[in-house]
């Protein structure tokens, strides 16, 4: 039997890699004679350098950037295509897993690490700067990158306002012009919320970010203000800004790459093209994929959403694995989904402990479904 592992990360937990193999060592208990094909996926969050780079090898090169909070710390840029395209996640200079819960603020956070790899990316020749969008700890609308980029917000008086997505209420006009060489920039995300509103940045993910709700009518607030200005003064940014899909992925940086003229692609989409999944969903007889969390938000374009579509296509079943899992049966199967596993009811349920146990042992937890999986579906 040909089976296809294809998980996403579990966000706090896993990387992609050793979700895959956690199920792949449990599967190969039960029935070592199948092919097990393992291609971890990214849709542009924390995982998607590394995902890239097996796939397509390539050049990573370290560059010295800041956190969320202006503290050092390192990135990467993937050259391929000889340099002409480099590949840049976002989490690794604005994710939320770098800041402690005591930190985790979105009115003083800035993007301008990620501006500081975008930069390099452009220094270095790359003539397409491909920008993995997801797991951010950021609400600027990109504001931070802008100015690491030459774009600087001002208030009335001049004066360059300071980091996060709080002050942002205050800008007046902006000083400088983006640094980009006539670089194509691609937001890699599957998040088509817009900028501003009941489904905007603000609103919808503000609050993973430690934003109340007094924060989140503040930052929705001082975003539209922002996004006006960009409309304004900044060449080329495209018309009603705050309402264009993507544009509220990443606390806003999705607005920012449209503000400078790029464009959004799905993650899913550039990662599966990328490593040939296509062609191998061909070649299989069962599909396992999965994430942390199996919720409403997973059949919203994510990377499950993506998979499970492109199995019921070709008639190829298709399981999650998760460590939560919590969408109805009847909404999953409409996507594509077989069946769904869940970790925290592997090991006994909420009122038993199971999401405890799920968070501090999620590897032995996939192996033993993994050793399940082989028992129900291996020939």
């Amino acid at each position: 039997m040909r089976v296809l592992l294809c998980p996403d990360k579990f966000a706090g937990t896993l990387p992609a890699p050793q979700v895959a193999d956690a199920v792949a060592t449990g599967w190969r208990e039960v029935a070592p004679g199948d092919d097990l094909l393992v291609r971890p996926l990214s849709d542009g969050g924390p995982g998607f350098i590394d995902v890239l780079s097996d796939a397509l090898g390539g050049r990573r090169l370290p560059v010295p950037t800041v956190d969320p909070l202006g503290r050092p710390t390192t990135g990467e840029i993937l050259l391929t295509d000889g340099g002409a395209t480099a590949w840049l996640e976002s989490a690794q200079a604005c994710g939320l897993h770098l800041l402690d819960a005591a930190e985790r603020d979105p009115k003083t956070t800035s993007s301008y690490g990620l501006g500081v790899l975008v930069a390099a990316a452009v220094e270095a020749g790359a003539r397409t700067v491909v920008i993995g969008l997801g797991g951010s700890g950021t609400n600027d609308g990109g504001a931070g990158m802008l100015t690491a980029l030459g774009v600087t917000p001002l208030d009335a008086t001049g004066q360059a306002l300071p980091y996060g997505g709080g002050a942002l209420g205050a800008t007046d006009a902006l000083d400088g012009a983006p640094r980009l060489r006539d670089a194509r920039l691609v937001a890699a995300t599957d998040v088509d919320n817009p900028l501003l509103g009941l489904h905007g940045a603000s609103s919808v993910f503000g609050p993973q970010k430690g934003a109340d709700r007094a924060d989140v009518l503040l930052l929705d607030a001082a975003l539209e203000r922002f996004a006006a200005v960009l409309e304004r003064d900044l060449p080329g940014c495209p018309e009603r800004l705050g309402a264009l899909p993507g544009g509220g992925a990443a606390g806003g940086l999705g607005a920012a790459v449209l503000a400078l003229g790029g464009h959004c692609e799905s993650g899913i989409g550039l990662v599966t093209r990328a490593i040939g999944l296509d062609v191998t969903l061909d070649e299989v007889d069962l599909v396992i994929t999965g994430e942390g969390s199996f919720d409403h938000q997973s059949l919203r374009g994510k990377v499950v959403a993506g998979v499970a579509g492109a199995a019921r296509d070709r008639g190829v079943p298709c399981v999650v694995v998760a460590g939560r899992v919590s969408t109805g049966r009847r909404e999953a199967g409409a996507a594509g989904v077989t069946d769904a596993y869940s970790l925290v009811e592997h090991f006994g349920g909420e009122e038993r402990g199971g999401l405890a146990a799920a968070m501090e042992r999620p590897a032995e937890g996939l192996r033993a479904l993994g050793t399940r999986l082989a028992r129900q579906w291996s020939r």
